[in-house]
């Protein structure tokens, strides 16, 4: 079960690296040409905070167990990812999005799947 968790928290943990650096670096009129239309019902720093919260839990999802630093943080990133797929969820089933919001309930899933093994039987404090 470790490997796993491990397994999936480092597919997490490059999917969100990868969206938040480019909401980070590109700007709205960008990123909306690019596909992400939900940006166009948020500001410019509301996309950059969104991009820095999934920057952020990317980073802990692994660094804090890789270094043995706060391992507690791991299921705590966890937990962060959820509710934000949980806001990503609502923002497109308000938009009538259906496809994106069955990829956002598969990385919520698979958020609370690390959360559920790091705060239960495969804790790094346990």
């Amino acid at each position: 079960m470790n490997i796993a968790l491990w397994s999936i928290a480092g597919l997490l943990a490059f999917a969100f690296l990868a969206g938040g650096a480019m909401m980070l670096a590109q700007p709205k009129e960008k990123l909306a040409a690019s596909g992400m239309g939900f940006v166009e019902d948020f500001s410019s720093n509301t996309i950059k905070t969104i991009g820095a919260l999934k920057v952020l839990a990317a980073v802990g999802l692994i660094l804090p167990a890789a270094l043995d630093i706060a391992p507690i943080l791991v299921p705590l990133a966890a937990v962060g990812l959820v509710l934000l797929m949980v806001g990503a969820a609502l923002t497109h089933l308000r938009r009538h999005e259906a496809p994106t919001i069955v990829a956002n309930l598969a990385l919520l899933a698979l958020a609370a799947l690390v959360a559920w093994g790091r705060f239960g039987s495969e804790s790094f404090t346990g």
